[in-house]
């Protein structure tokens, strides 16, 4: 049973890999939780309680009543995501979670947003802190969301004296179970590369996220801040780690239709809005972190190992990956252009 005497903290999404640690972690630390989900759970904690809730009907207001902190989690909105939100409108669902929050008398909000939100541009310095503008790259819609729950919560934040809002922006996330969808997104871009450009990898495990979240929880500290280990992984790097995939080079304006035409023909699950984050640098300092205290337990090389996802091409050698890699790349121009053809067509016929 929950002790009403510890101090309170609700925190949704909590079934998730980082939300099960977040919940865990915070008992560990004198907390009493309280965690909000879709899916059901199962407590391995006596001052975590788990309650199967769907954010956007549920009565926020009682759920949240007694309680210190709030820790927003379930952004429900994933990278692959292009048009509506799946489901419900998941910034609506932000707007009442704040609301209900106020009501309560809640002093402090989490929010995990993303390092994706500075955007990839060819002029970002490396790292990026917390200082650089937030400009997610138009049109992707993670990136773009991730920004607009920033400006929810800190709204939240001015509207009353004795408020505060920590904005977490994390690198690629990566769990033990699973690289991650975001990962998973990146990755399946990659496979054409513009010319422009090689991405540095930045990859931050979920044990060290949770521990962000108690950092900041703990510190209640206000205002965006970076969450990633020390450094950054070079293209070579990555390749070297987790075996080179096949892929090939383009102009800039090529690769950018080719990956249209593989969205449009259902080749890949990453959509042609997140090309620029695998050509630009978007990396960034974890200094306002640590000086917190915080302190990652993984590298980004090994949180990368740990989300890599072994593929039948990593028992190729170099001659016939690059084989593969040309007839994977006039595969898809092919269908490209067969797919153009057809539009043409309907065009003429129009």
């Amino acid at each position: 049973m929950v002790n009403s005497q510890k101090p309170r903290v609700v925190v949704t999404g909590s079934t998730g890999a980082v939300g099960r640690q977040v919940c865990t972690r915070l008992a560990g630390e004198g907390f009493s939780v309280v965690g909000l989900d879709r899916r059901s759970g199962v407590s391995t904690h006596a001052e975590v309680s788990l309650l199967t809730v769907d954010l956007a009907v549920a009565d926020l207001r009682s759920l949240l009543m007694g309680a210190d902190v709030l820790v927003h989690l379930a952004s429900g909105v994933r990278a692959q995501d292009v048009h509506g939100d799946p489901g419900h409108d998941m910034l609506t669902v932000a707007e009442r979670l704040l609301a209900a929050a106020a009501d309560a008398g809640v002093a402090h909000v989490v929010v995990r947003s993303s390092a994706m939100v500075y955007g990839a541009w060819a002029d970002n310095p490396v790292p990026l802190t917390e200082e650089a503008e937030v400009q997610p790259c138009r049109g992707f819609r993670f990136a773009e969301h991730r920004a607009s729950l920033e400006g929810l919560a800190t709204a939240w934040a001015t509207q009353a004296p004795g408020r505060s809002a920590s904005l977490l922006r994390p690198a690629v996330t990566v769990a033990e179970e699973r690289p991650g969808g975001l990962a998973r997104i990146l990755a399946s871009a990659a496979a054409i590369r513009a010319q422009e450009g090689d991405p540095l990898g930045q990859f931050v495990h979920a044990d060290d996220l949770a521990s962000a979240v108690v950092c900041v929880v703990e510190q209640r500290f206000d205002g965006p801040i970076n969450v990633a280990p020390d450094g950054w992984i070079s293209a070579p790097m990555m390749a070297e780690l987790g075996g080179p995939a096949p892929r090939l080079r383009l102009p800039a304006p090529m690769a950018s239709w080719v990956a249209e035409v593989r969205w449009q023909l259902g080749l890949t699950d990453a959509p042609p809005s997140v090309v620029p984050y695998t050509v630009f640098p978007w990396v960034v300092a974890n200094d306002r972190l640590r000086a917190l205290g915080w302190v990652p337990s993984h590298s980004n090389e090994e949180a990368y190992v740990v989300g890599y996802e072994p593929r039948a091409t990593d028992r190729l050698d170099a001659k016939h990956r690059q084989q593969l890699s040309l007839a994977v790349t006039g595969g898809a121009v092919l269908l490209g252009l067969v797919l153009l053809g057809r539009l043409l067509g309907r065009w003429r016929k129009s």
